[in-house]
C-alpha cells in the first residue's frame, strides 16, 4: 500500500499502561466511525506497514484507545509512538454538493467570480491554524484561507472549484 492510495487518521500519542495498549489522536471529523477498526496501516519509517487490532475503544476525551495483535510490552509499544495511522481511501464515504476531501481537489481548475481563473489547486495545507488551498498560478503560488462562505460550486465532473474571494485576495499574491 502507497500513501498516495490513503488517507491519515491521526497518529499515536502515547502508551497506555504496560501491557502494549496505546493512544491515538485522531485527526478526523467523526471519530465515533474509527470506533471499531480491525486494522490500520501504520507509516514506519516512510512505508505502510499493516496492523492488525485485538481491541479498539473510543474515549470520553476522544482518543482511540488500541491495543495491536503481538504488541504486548511497554517497549514494543513505545516503538510506535509518533507513528502515523492510515486507512485506504476506499473508506471514505463518497461527498456531495459543496462538501470535499482535501486530497480530492489536487489537480481542480479554481475560478474566482470576479478574478476568473486563478489556477490549479496544488494542494491543501492543513499544516497551520487555518487549512488554506494552494493554487498554483504559473510561477506564483496563492494561498486562500479555506472558508465554507467562500466555496461558490464543486464541478466534480469537469473538476472545477467556483469561489468568491473578498476583494484584492488574490491579487496579492499576483502583483
Amino acid at each position: 500500500m502507497q500513501h498516495e492510495d490513503c488517507y491519515f487518521i491521526g497518529h499515536i500519542s502515547r502508551k497506555h499502561g504496560y501491557k502494549g495498549d496505546l493512544l491515538v489522536k485522531l485527526d478526523v471529523d467523526d471519530p465515533s466511525r474509527y470506533n471499531k477498526l480491525e486494522s490500520v496501516f501504520l507509516d514506519l519509517k516512510g512505508k505502510l506497514i499493516p496492523f492488525f487490532m485485538s481491541s479498539c475503544k473510543l474515549t470520553q476525551k476522544g482518543f482511540l484507545h488500541i491495543h495491536f495483535e503481538g504488541i504486548d510490552t511497554e517497549a514494543e509499544a513505545e516503538r510506535l509512538c509518533k507513528s502515523g495511522l492510515y486507512l485506504p481511501l476506499s473508506f471514505l464515504p463518497p461527498m456531495e454538493g459543496n462538501k470535499f476531501y482535501y486530497h480530492e481537489i489536487e489537480g481542480y481548475t479554481v475560478i474566482d467570480k470576479n478574478f476568473g481563473e486563478v489556477g490549479v489547486m496544488k494542494e491543501v495545507v492543513n499544516e497551520a491554524v487555518q487549512p488554506l488551498f494552494c493554487i498554483e498560478n504559473g510561477v506564483k503560488e496563492v494561498l486562500i484561507p479555506i472558508v465554507d462562505s467562500i466555496i461558490d460550486k464543486l464541478d466534480r465532473e469537469n473538476k472545477c472549484l467556483y469561489l468568491t474571494c473578498p476583494e484584492g485576495l488574490i491579487e496579492v499574491y499576483l502583483d
